[in-house]
């Protein structure tokens, strides 16, 4: 079998090369080709043996195809870092990286493999920091995508037991991580008698609902109220609350932090949804209510979207 974190390695140096091009020529037909030459040259001189390594060639092209996607990820990831701020080798280890994780076939190359895989190339060709960067943006995706195929850990803490045996580790302690506040709303509307659902797509592929940052000096309807306003553009009218969700988000350089986000049930007058321009958002649409079952919805926001159709089916 090809090593396959040599092959990482010989992808990363071609689109360091790649990534010197001006913006406007890495698209082109006549750039891809010369890329591929530059891809088999590598492989020749730091790879022998490699050279008809179909997983190598793959890597490449699916990394050129998503790059677009990929960078809007990274600065939704790593808001503190504009794409173009983040060094050449860590940009594209994080692309490499990210393309795998969202976009691989992960019964090959399973998620924490590719985490791993961009850790280890971090600690070769980054910097000293790179590393610990590289890790918190792909963690903060991984956490963000639901954590496939992750084992179902208990939350509770097992302390060593008396024969000596291993010690899990500690759960995150919710207690000592600062708390951003949040508020979210299921918009609906009504448009020649049917009901319509506003609903924001994000950057990872997920339809989901709108919601913004409240100030501590805020109240929380009022600064809901705000935030949908600036985040879709509707003026919402709120009448019920739906529910909480909590969870841990990892920041790259600022580490974790618990989201608590409140979600209400709002209603607003039916007009053309106007999207704010941001890197973690890619769309935003009104939908029928018999046809969100069918979106891809994070798991958490499913019992809000089922108890919003229940109240209103009862109006």
């Amino acid at each position: 079998m090809a090593n396959r974190h040599l092959s990482r390695s010989i992808v990363l140096q071609t689109l360091f090369e790649w990534d010197f091009l001006p913006v406007e020529k890495k698209n082109e037909g006549l750039v891809k080709e010369e890329l591929k030459a530059s891809l088999n040259r590598n492989l020749k001189e730091f790879a022998p043996g490699l050279e008809d390594d179909l997983f190598v060639f793959s890597l490449m092209d699916k990394v050129l195809e998503k790059h677009v996607t990929i960078d809007k990820i990274i600065e939704k990831a790593a808001p503190d870092w504009p794409i173009d701020k983040i060094s050449v080798v860590d940009r594209n280890i994080l692309r490499i990286g990210l393309t795998e994780l969202l976009f691989g076939d992960r019964s090959q190359v399973p998620p924490k493999v590719a985490i791993n895989e961009s850790i280890e190339l971090a600690k070769t060709f980054g910097g000293e920091n790179s590393g610990k960067f590289v890790n918190g943006v792909l963690g903060a995706v991984y956490k963000e995508i639901g954590e496939p195929d992750k084992e179902h850990q208990k939350t509770s803490l097992k302390k060593k037991n008396n024969n000596g045996g291993k010690e899990s580790k500690d759960p995150v302690d919710l207690t000592t991580l600062p708390v951003e506040n949040l508020g979210g709303a299921l918009v609906y509307t009504k448009k020649d008698g049917v009901v319509l659902f506003a609903l924001v797509h994000d950057v990872f592929g997920y339809w989901t609902l709108s919601k913004g940052k409240i100030e501590t000096t805020e109240d929380l309807e009022m600064g809901t109220v705000k935030a949908i306003k600036k985040e879709i553009s509707l003026d919402i009218k709120i009448e019920t609350k739906l529910g909480i969700n909590e969870y841990v988000a990892t920041h790259p350089t600022k580490g974790k932090s618990l989201k608590k986000v409140v979600y209400f049930l709002a209603y607003s007058e039916y007009k053309e949804l106007e999207l704010e321009k941001s890197g973690g958002l890619d769309n935003a649409r009104w939908f029928e209510m018999a046809l969100v079952p069918e979106l891809r919805i994070y798991n958490d926001i499913i019992p809000l979207v089922a108890k919003a159709v229940e109240i209103i089916s009862k109006k």
